[in-house]
């Protein structure tokens, strides 16, 4: 079976979290894995919540492949069916293609490759788990907790990197070396519930939000510029022949330098806590003054800032209105002074050439956090691709998400080839 058509069914088990019912997912991996005498299992934190583990060959030095197998809710508006798993036209279509069963499908046949064509002299262990877009505590958090043995390794990859880039007309790419953490938080507002036509508005708790959400849009943060973070900037600038040293003074300048606004976006993200009310409801009828407004708020921190930073920002901004807190993790990052990154870097450009590759930040979280808490050096890698299209990095949590084959193919072919040389054969 080719790496396509790993794809293509993974994409036809439609495991939308929530719900979830990621076992179905789970238990066709290890059908596929059983074939090959390969040995796995299927490990559930609840009913249907099931990740797949597998492992392949054994010695001292060890390699944990990472990704998730549940994917988000897909929206109106598609050209084509969402769960179709369609291979036409030198793509594979459909929801997961790009995040995150495209990575599952790689590293699957990865191993199933490798089951056939090497003796490993070390262990690579496979991990396709749970409830990621949900925050990962029925999946890799769970594993992490409950079964550590299972996926302790000298190092892991996973996704997480940024998608390549085309700078002045030559492409770069990255291996991700960390990531910011949600803070997400509810925000609620109180007022006095009365007739709609005699309105008295302080007591109006969505116009008390309206004034708490105006706050946030205008909130500026500080800007900070991480080692890893300072060293990625730099390097783009000179590049794209800035010509100066990036620093916290300039950084706006450079930032309306750059002709490739969806970097400068993700350039500013992983350089400041960053806030945004997605999510806002009050009111249950329109004659009545609503008592009672609620708001999620998205907040993603960097490394060294913490929930105590957050409320300490928040408090000035919100008023009187109570804070409580949704999801939270620490933000985490690993070394590039590893044998593991230059063996990724050195590896990566085997495949495109001599291209630039630079550590990169996460601007969202991904399960490596759980990995990296427990000491494991974990590295994200993004879209192997030569065609550089910005239209399906787009379609990530979009509409039409596509994966073409070669690229697929070049990420399996690179998971073969990392495997080799630092694991032996």
């Amino acid at each position: 079976m080719n790496v396509e058509s790993i794809l293509s069914d993974l994409i036809r088990i439609e495991s939308v979290n929530p719900p979830g019912g990621e076992t179905a997912v789970a238990m066709y991996l290890k059908q596929l894995f059983d074939g090959y005498k390969i040995p796995c299992e299927v490990i559930e934190s609840a009913p249907g919540r099931g990740s797949f583990i597998a492992t392949l060959g054994e010695g001292e030095k060890s390699i944990l492949y990472l990704s998730h197998i549940d994917v988000v809710p897909v929206s109106e508006g598609w050209s084509f069916k969402p769960f179709s798993g369609e291979i036409k036209d030198g793509f594979v279509h459909g929801r997961g293609a790009l995040d995150c069963k495209g990575l599952v499908a790689a590293e699957a046949n990865a191993i199933l490759t490798l089951a056939q064509t090497a003796r490993l002299q070390g262990k690579l262990i496979f991990a396709a788990t749970a409830d990621e877009e949900a925050g990962g505590r029925m999946g890799a958090q769970y594993l992490a907790k409950k079964h550590p043995d299972k996926l302790r390794a000298d190092f892991s990859v996973n996704e997480g990197a940024e998608a390549p880039v085309s700078i002045k007309g030559k492409p770069c790419h990255f291996i991700g070396v960390g990531e910011k953490s949600p803070s997400w938080l509810r925000l609620r507002t109180k007022g006095v519930a009365g007739h709609g036509s005699v309105p008295y508005l302080p007591n109006n708790a969505v116009v008390k939000m309206s004034k708490v959400i105006g706050a946030l849009a205008g909130y500026k943060p500080r800007v900070i510029l991480a080692p890893e973070v300072k060293h990625l900037i730099q390097s783009i600038a000179d590049l794209t022949g800035f010509r100066k040293e990036v620093t916290e003074k300039n950084l706006e300048e450079f930032f309306h330098s750059l002709e490739d606004i969806s970097l400068a976006a993700y350039l500013m993200a992983i350089t400041r806590m960053t806030i945004s009310p997605n999510v806002v409801h009050g009111g249950i009828k329109t004659n009545i003054v609503p008592d009672n407004c609620q708001a999620e708020v998205d907040i993603r921190i960097l490394p060294g800032q913490n929930r105590d930073y957050v409320l300490g920002e928040l408090k000035p901004l919100v008023g009187d209105a109570e804070i409580e807190t949704i999801q939270y993790s620490l933000p985490t990052i690993s070394s590039t002074d590893t044998t593991a990154y230059r063996l990724m870097v050195a590896t990566l450009k085997e495949f495109l050439g001599e291209v630039p590759v630079l550590p990169s930040i996460c601007a969202g979280a991904t399960d490596s956090r759980f990995t990296r808490e427990m000491g494991i050096p974990s590295y994200g890698i993004g879209m192997m691709t030569r065609q550089l299209d910005a239209a399906m990095k787009a379609s990530v949590h979009g509409k039409d998400e596509k994966l073409d084959i070669e690229s697929l193919r070049l990420k399996s072919d690179f998971l073969v080839t990392l495997a080799k040389k630092y694991l032996g054969v």
